[in-house]
């Protein structure tokens, strides 16, 4: 953790901006983040602030390194409040600022992937690269950033054709988890990294095939090991029946945020919907190694991970205020009663 320095940054900025994002001569570049309000300042311990102002300086210097080398673009730098949650909607101006850019970069706290101010941008055209929890050695040699994208990108199809064809899938690990559901009608869909046609749209570091749960399927448990989201402070279990998230044992400070936002004594859409299984990915970049960084350890090849809470964004049925990853490190994955990755090996043909 430190300052960042441009110089570190500068080729992993550029390769972002041509490889990744396609970016010409005569385009709109927005590069957003998101400012802590003074509650969230009170309110998060240390070691978070000093990150999120450590995202906020790197986006400017990925503005003022892309404003250096494209002088023909016009880059817009724009900070707005943070939300304070994953998949919370920004406001109206920033949702327009979105819609009117070519290409924007939002290296934020909080992630706008699964908002509509997201969905309404790439509709207008605009391809966007959401980077929640961004850190400046992602874009170092040899991190996440420096992969062979055009491999990402094969490897990331091969596991989303897997899982377009899948009726039903098993996830398992050595920590307990079982768990069971449908894939049945829900296509597989690839977040290689690239996103250089108009609207497409996805994370960085890219790297993972993902897929939608049919609604009311889901059936068994997720164990979400210590460590495995920032405030995660000890092996949390969810309980699912019906599709839902019925209970929540343990996690410390994380599960007690969740059984906050999730209210199991209440049956007000607010909290119900954000009991939803969400999402199945699976990641496919092999640059990808830090297991404390949600944005880099979902795409660790070899992993998988589950989400609850919103899928509207993703092609599901519901649309709520949150979405939040699992990571489940060295699990097994069954397709149809077809073996796809056991103990975190890719073991199909």
């Amino acid at each position: 953790m430190g300052w960042p320095n441009k110089d570190q940054i500068r080729q992993g900025v550029l390769d972002m901006l041509q490889v990744n994002m396609g970016l010409q001569e005569g385009e709109k570049l927005l590069v957003v983040t998101d400012l802590l309000t003074p509650l969230q300042w009170n309110s998060l311990e240390g070691t978070r602030l000093m990150l999120a102002s450590e995202r906020s300086m790197l986006a400017k210097m990925v503005a003022e390194i892309a404003s250096e080398s494209y002088p023909r673009c016009k880059v817009e730098f724009y900070l707005y409040p943070a939300t304070g949650q994953d998949g919370a909607e920004p406001g109206e101006e920033m949702t327009r600022k979105m819609t009117q850019a070519d290409v924007a970069i939002a290296i934020t706290t909080y992630s706008l992937s699964h908002t509509d101010a997201r969905q309404q941008a790439c509709q207008a055209g605009a391809r966007i690269a959401s980077m929640p929890s961004f850190e400046p050695q992602m874009f170092y040699p040899e991190g996440p950033m420096a992969v062979d994208y055009q491999q990402v990108a094969k490897d990331t199809k091969v596991i989303a054709e897997l899982l377009t064809t899948a009726q039903k899938a098993i996830v398992r690990s050595r920590e307990g988890t079982n768990l069971s559901f449908s894939l049945a009608g829900r296509p597989g869909q690839a977040d290689d990294g690239i996103y250089t046609t108009k609207g497409a749209w996805g994370n960085l570091p890219g790297g993972e095939a993902y897929s939608v749960p049919v609604e009311g399927t889901a059936q068994g448990r997720v164990v979400v090991p210590k460590g495995g989201s920032v405030d995660i402070t000890e092996e949390m279990t969810l309980i699912f029946q019906g599709g839902w998230v019925r209970e929540i044992r343990g996690g410390g400070k994380g599960g007690d945020r969740l059984r906050q936002l999730m209210q199991f004594d209440s049956d007000a859409d607010e909290h119900r919907l954000r009991r939803n299984l969400a999402e199945l990915g699976v990641g496919t970049n092999p640059n990808a190694k830090s297991p404390i960084n949600l944005l880099e350890a979902e795409k660790i090849k070899g992993t998988v991970h589950v989400a609850v809470g919103d899928n509207a964004h993703m092609g599901g049925q519901i649309s709520c205020d949150l979405h939040e990853d699992f990571v489940l490190p060295q699990p097994d994955l069954i397709l149809d009663d077809k073996l796809v990755i056991e103990a975190g090996q890719w073991v199909f043909k």
